[in-house]
């Protein structure tokens, strides 16, 4: 028997929680008992950055007393490493994180920003004296956001890690705030599909490693600085990819057909393409909502582009790395003109005269399943769909999912018996009369962030109006079906075994 009394009682990769909380420990650096340096009922995460004379941590906590509901609130606290005294050193409506402290000890650079219950939030760098004073933004007017940060040595600068276009870069920012980009191909540790991704590690004397990667090879290991040019240090892949021809990876944008909004996205063409050809083409669709493509490594759609599809991928309205308006293009309001947004990106790939207008299909993983649904539900021109790990109906999934109170907070204006139908009216389930598209679900059987009841609502509709349709269960699979090589090579095989049911190539 089990008696479940949080929130928050399972989580996606990690299973049914068991009851604990996080706290922060010390050991000896040559061995011996750790020491507990928190309590009480509440979680503290890093990273974490000792004080320069070794007193005190610094980490990010929520320790509000309703903190279960407040999926995204956080603090940087500092702990005295003999008493276990805690200090917080901010106390502002939303999260404060990811807490560094300077060469010198004077100053604390952290992330964070302003909770205004948006869908996406552009997270800043702030510093702040040791003791919590003189706190300020640094970057105040640059419209993208920091994902990571360290010192640049002993220079005053900071290293910051953003995302613009689809693209890594790594800055060296001053307390000004401007930033003089030094690296721009960090890449490489999302194989699946094209993320962005990666990081990076600064080092005292200035310089940085970070994983370089292209369209062309997942990551290795780059080096650069403040000066000089960057350089790569390892070659990972050459003994395999070195004998393979990729599909080539061409980036294109277009105006989306609701506003005039300019899209990009990017192709990946077969090898041995020949422009004279007719392909059938694959809109690949990603997760999120709020993520980015990018021309980065993808098994995946170079597996498509190898079995002769022309793949499209995109970053409509909702994706990251455009700035703050672009990505709340979609506040309350998705899916919807993203749906344009995707189409026009097929029509505008259409008009170039290499894919056949009778051969399109259309695949995508969790916000790129949910816009994938959503799709066959607004249109019958694609010839058959895969539908990943999608939300079904935003009611359900509020009930079950592991993150129900961020999407019933953030994503919806209210509770879903509060006001039914904006639930219903943005669930793909609200259009599954209108499909006629052969439509497979697929999703991990572990899978607590889009839960596999999501995919089965979808496919028991889609039966029930004898559309053709399969359910693929993934065994022991959470929310990154892929994260194991033989899920990946099974996602993708039955992917292009559904497509070339209605009209793809036939798989050899």
């Amino acid at each position: 028997m089990k008696v479940i009394e949080n929130l928050r009682y399972r989580a996606d990769g990690q299973g049914y929680v068991e009851p604990g909380y996080t706290h922060l420990f010390v050991v000896p650096a040559e061995g011996g008992t750790p020491r507990q340096l928190t309590s009480g009922d509440y979680h503290h995460g890093g990273p974490l950055s000792w004080s320069r004379d070794g007193s005190r941590l610094y980490f990010s906590a929520n320790r509000l007393d309703d903190w279960e509901h407040e999926p995204v609130e956080s603090e940087v606290w500092s702990v005295d490493v003999a008493s276990g005294a805690l200090t917080a050193l901010t106390g502002r409506d939303g999260p404060d994180f990811a807490p560094v402290v300077s060469p010198d000890g004077r100053r604390i650079a952290w992330l964070g920003f302003d909770d205004r219950k948006m869908g996406y939030h552009t997270t800043r760098v702030h510093v702040m004296d040791a003791d919590g004073s003189n706190k300020r933004v640094v970057n105040a007017d640059f419209d993208r956001s920091i994902d990571a940060l360290q010192w640049a040595g002993n220079s005053g600068r900071l290293y910051v890690q953003y995302d613009d276009r689809g693209m890594s870069h790594v800055g060296l920012m001053t307390l000004d705030g401007d930033i003089d980009t030094r690296v721009s191909d960090v890449s490489g540790i999302s194989l699946g599909r094209p993320y962005t991704s990666g990081g990076f590690h600064a080092g005292g004397d200035g310089d940085f490693v970070y994983t370089r990667g292209t369209a062309y090879r997942p990551a290795d290991v780059g080096i650069a600085g403040r000066r000089g040019e960057p350089r790569q240090l390892t070659q990972l892949n050459e003994d395999l990819l070195a004998h393979r021809e990729l599909g080539e990876v061409e980036q294109l944008t277009w105006t989306s057909s609701a506003d005039g909004l300019e899209i990009e996205g990017w192709l990946v063409r077969p090898p041995d393409f020949d422009a004279d050809r007719d392909y059938p083409l694959v809109l690949e669709i990603h997760g999120g909502p709020f993520a980015a493509y990018g021309p980065h490594f993808s098994v995946e759609a170079q597996l498509y582009a190898a079995a002769g599809y022309v793949v499209l991928y995109a970053n409509p309205r909702g994706s990251t790395s455009y700035g703050y308006d672009f990505a709340n293009e979609i506040h309350h309001n998705y899916p919807g003109e993203d749906y344009d947004d995707l189409v026009s990106g097929v029509d505008a790939v259409l008009e170039r005269g290499y894919v056949d207008p009778d051969r399109l299909f259309v695949t995508g993983g969790s916000g790129g399943g949910v816009l994938t649904a959503w799709i066959v539900g607004k249109t019958d021109r694609f010839a058959a769909a895969v539908s990943a790990k999608p939300v079904i109906n935003w009611t359900s999934m509020t009930g079950t999912a592991d993150i129900s109170s961020f999407v019933s907070n953030y994503w919806f204006a209210e509770m879903p018996w509060d006001d039914p139908e904006a639930y219903w009216r943005r669930s793909p389930l609200s259009l599954v009369g209108n499909v006629t598209t052969p439509t497979m679900l697929l999703t991990g059987e572990q899978d607590f962030r889009t839960p596999i009841s999501e995919s089965e609502q979808f496919y028991q509709a889609l039966q029930l109006r004898r559309v053709d349709t399969a359910l693929v269960r993934v065994p022991e699979a959470s929310h990154g079906i892929a994260a194991r090589p033989s899920h990946l090579i099974a996602k993708v095989d039955n992917v292009l075994a559904w497509f070339a049911r209605y009209g793809g190539p036939e798989r050899e």
